[in-house]
């Protein structure tokens, strides 16, 4: 069965389970992942010609093993912490058996290891950057390359992350009570972050990075198995599932932009529509209800829709509603600004955005000043929506987005001429 699947699969699914096994025993993150990713190097070289071993969890351990134990030999100042270590390894472990036989041991040291890599200590880039590189098992090139900065730069940040974790001396230990709570919505929150970067890349010639999206599903499947009661966690797989179905349809051949209303809805994965609409649909009865099952629930009936004049946009406001009393943020304000909008009017949503230009977060952001230059359109204020077109694609750094927003501008501009 292992046989049937790609190495890069195999090696990223078990990534994680590796770092986990050397970072519990040995407790030292930073060449923990480092010996983990040079077994991975080695096998990503090896396993394609020489073929898949009986044991292939097993043999990256080892290897990452003697990796590990190499470094501390090189040590000549932790020479007393080498003795320690290799005493304390088994011998046949250092031959390959499988690495702890124990089956629950996987599930807590992966745990363990997301919760490591969302720590509060670290930013919320390093967050990001150490996820993908140590659960996810993307190379610093891939990472950078997704980001679009250079590699020494990503080099530098995950360095930076390993030796966050190395001086705070924090252990390698799943958190207890309400700590393990706040760790999962931080581990939530970077998946989610991961996915949105992913399909709407914030930079860049091009309005998606695919890639990262896809790794952020891989995780939060990987999450969603790991703990399955979790509604929450249930409720952010959906949310991904019900936005990413529609990827198909975002952009035109030539790469351009197209929003939502004007999307050949024949083209979104039905799919992952209809996995997506069965997991929020078993979730949210149970409660309580979280942010990431409302905005599935939200993105549910968008997706329901067979046209988007056929959307419930007072269902929508209703959802928002909800979501705006469970997490306040002005990206969810924003957002209820264009459900008000096609509910009540254009003016009522227009006097909501007002709202919004005090805060300093969001007052020239582009997403801000779009959504305002298009309710000036569906108000029959085409000069204002220009103008508000126009400053949206200055400010934005996604070129697709820039383009869509200039040529808005200039359609408007155009119409008004005699």
């Amino acid at each position: 069965m292992i046989a049937d699947r790609s190495v890069e699969d195999l090696l990223r699914e078990l990534a994680p389970q590796v770092l986990g096994t050397l970072a519990r025993r040995y407790g030292r993150f930073d060449a923990a992942e480092d010996a983990t990713q040079e077994a991975l190097l080695r096998a990503a070289l090896h396993w394609p010609a020489e073929g898949i071993p009986d044991n292939p969890r097993g043999w990256l351990v080892t290897v990452a093993v003697h990796r590990l134990l190499d470094e501390f030999r090189s040590e000549a100042s932790r020479r007393r912490r080498e003795d320690a270590v290799i005493a304390a390894t088994p011998q046949a472990e250092l031959l390959g058996r499988p690495a702890d036989a124990d089956p629950g041991t996987d599930r807590d040291d992966s745990l363990t290891l997301l919760f490591l890599c969302c720590h509060p200590a670290l930013s919320e880039a390093s967050q990001i950057a150490l996820t993908l590189r140590a659960v996810g098992g993307l190379t610093t090139g891939q990472i950078a390359a997704a980001f679009l900065v250079p590699e020494a730069t990503m080099a530098q940040r995950i360095s930076r992350a390993k030796q966050t974790i190395k001086s705070s001396g924090l252990p390698f230990a799943l958190p207890g009570g309400r700590d393990r709570a706040e760790r999962l919505r931080a581990v939530l929150h970077v998946l989610y972050l991961i996915f949105n970067e992913g399909y709407t890349a914030s930079t860049g010639p091009e309005l998606t990075a695919p890639q990262l999206s896809a790794e952020a599903l891989r995780l939060t499947r990987w999450l969603r198995r790991l703990l399955p009661d979790d509604a929450e966690v249930a409720g952010l797989l959906a949310l991904m599932l019900l936005t990413d179905a529609r990827r198909p349809a975002r952009t035109r051949p030539d790469g351009s932009l197209v929003p939502l209303a004007e999307q050949d809805r024949e083209s979104w994965d039905r799919e992952r529509i209809a996995e997506g609409i069965a997991l929020i649909t078993e979730v949210l009865p149970r409660g309580p209800v979280g942010p990431y099952q409302v905005q599935a629930a939200i993105a549910a009936v968008h997706d329901e829709a067979e046209h988007v004049d056929k959307t419930d946009w007072p269902q929508i406001l209703a959802l928002y509603d909800l979501l705006e009393q469970l997490a306040p943020n002005p990206m969810v304000t924003l957002n209820r600004a264009v459900a008000v909008a096609m509910v009540q009017g254009p003016a009522a949503g227009l006097a909501l955005l007002d709202t919004l230009a005090a805060d300093k977060r969001l007052a020239t952001h582009h997403r801000l000043l779009a959504t305002r230059a298009h309710l000036r359109e569906l108000s029959g204020d085409p000069a204002g929506a220009a103008v508000g077109y126009r400053e949206a694609a200055r400010r934005t750094a996604s070129l697709p987005e820039r383009r869509y927003l200039a040529a808005r501008a200039a359609e408007l501009d155009a119409r008004q001429r005699p």
